[in-house]
């Protein structure tokens, strides 16, 4: 059961990852050079919905203190730190 949310977690991250570093992108562009995409800012609000309830959903499963689930759910709105939470979260779980 936990092997199921945890690869689900894995991969809601890396999607979330990525949205993020092309949103990132898309806001430096829309700043600077004017264009934009306007349905990007509400892809990636669907995708980080998706990250909160899998991750959250994981770290109920796995009975993650308040702090660590907090951090994994936060991990989905800074660029890059899905990446390094789902590394940890596996190396937890897996340990």
């Amino acid at each position: 059961m936990i092997e199921k949310s945890l690869r689900r977690y894995q991969i809601i991250a890396w999607i979330a990852g990525l949205v993020l570093i092309a949103f990132t992108i898309e806001i430096t562009i829309k700043y600077t050079l004017g264009p934009e995409i306007p349905w990007f800012a509400q892809l990636h609000g669907f995708v980080y919905m998706v990250y909160l309830v899998l991750a959250f959903d994981l770290a109920r499963k796995t009975k993650f203190n308040l702090r660590q689930t907090f951090a994994i759910l936060l991990a989905g709105t800074i660029p890059l730190l899905s990446f390094y939470a789902e590394r940890w979260v596996t190396r937890q779980i897996k340990v």
